[in-house]
């Protein structure tokens, strides 16, 4: 990690080494910037190097779209991604395809590059496997602008999430989504502590993949989110609730589960539930 305030600082080369990555294998871009310095502000940081990207010329542009790798391609297989790729394909499960994942994978980027003659790019730390499968089914549609200017929005999503983890400031990039949950006991008409809930991601096969795990405060809800400080990956998720740890071992109810869907990966999702010992409702809170 470094501050902004060395980067405005620090020569052009500290600049350029400690930024040259942000985007896949092309250093130009933080070059382009180097002289606009000293930024007030991540933000501005960012959307001077966003402005460079898209005001670069289309030859440049092709060639750090070429730069990316294929999502569960041959090199993540070979382990030759950069350090960066490996950890966001792992992020996205990429690294724990079945077979036949692997292989849906496998014809997917091959129809795309025989149709725009370039990888599939998409931000994959705002994604699970099976909206990235999604993406990769509706955008095979497009012509082959509007796919270029795709593949630069997503790649200045992914420099955007990179630029936050390498670079601390007094501002925050407006990046992070957050799932959050409130229990109430609607037979005493207060805040329910002490229930156990967990947080799964479901698979369009139904499988679930642990997430969090915690136990509600005084308040009723988990000391933090349950994901937050970072994107939610799109997709299906279940929360849990061991309503029977509260109510007793006589309860009506018992594990309470609340599957539901997130769209939109840099919002809040709060999933309360208001429950007594026969029964319990929910909706999306804020």
């Amino acid at each position: 990690m470094t501050t902004l305030a060395e980067l405005n600082s620090g020569s052009k080369v500290a600049f350029v080494m400690a930024l040259g990555d942000v985007f896949e294998q092309s250093p130009w871009v933080a070059e382009a910037v180097a002289s606009q310095r000293p930024f007030a502000s991540l933000n501005a940081l960012y959307e001077a190097l966003a402005k460079a990207l898209r005001g670069a010329e289309p030859a440049k542009q092709k060639e750090l779209i070429q730069a990316h790798p294929d999502l569960a391609g041959k090199a993540a297989k070979a382990g030759t991604l950069t350090a960066d790729s490996t950890a966001e394909q792992a992020a996205a499960g990429l690294d724990r395809l079945s077979d036949a994942e692997y292989a849906a994978f496998h014809r997917l980027n091959d129809s795309y590059r025989v149709k725009f003659g370039m990888p599939f790019i998409v931000c994959v730390r705002r994604h699970t496997k099976d909206s990235i499968l999604r993406e990769f089914e509706r955008r095979v549609g497009n012509d082959p602008a509007q796919e270029t200017q795709t593949a630069l929005t997503e790649i200045l999503r992914i420099a955007a999430l990179r630029l936050d983890q390498k670079v601390t400031a007094d501002d925050k990039l407006p990046l992070a989504g957050r799932i959050t949950t409130h229990v109430l006991d609607t037979s005493s008409g207060k805040p329910a502590a002490g229930i156990p809930v967990e947080l799964f991601e479901v698979a369009a096969d139904g499988t679930a993949r642990f997430i969090a795990r915690a136990v509600t405060n005084a308040d009723g809800r988990t000391d933090a989110p349950l994901i937050g400080g970072r994107p939610v990956p799109i997709g299906s998720y279940e929360l849990r609730f061991d309503v029977g740890a509260y109510f007793g071992p006589d309860a009506f109810l018992g594990l309470v589960p609340i599957r539901f869907k997130v769209a939109e990966a840099e919002s809040h999702y709060h999933v309360p539930l208001l429950a007594s010992p026969w029964g319990y409702t929910t909706y999306r809170g804020s």
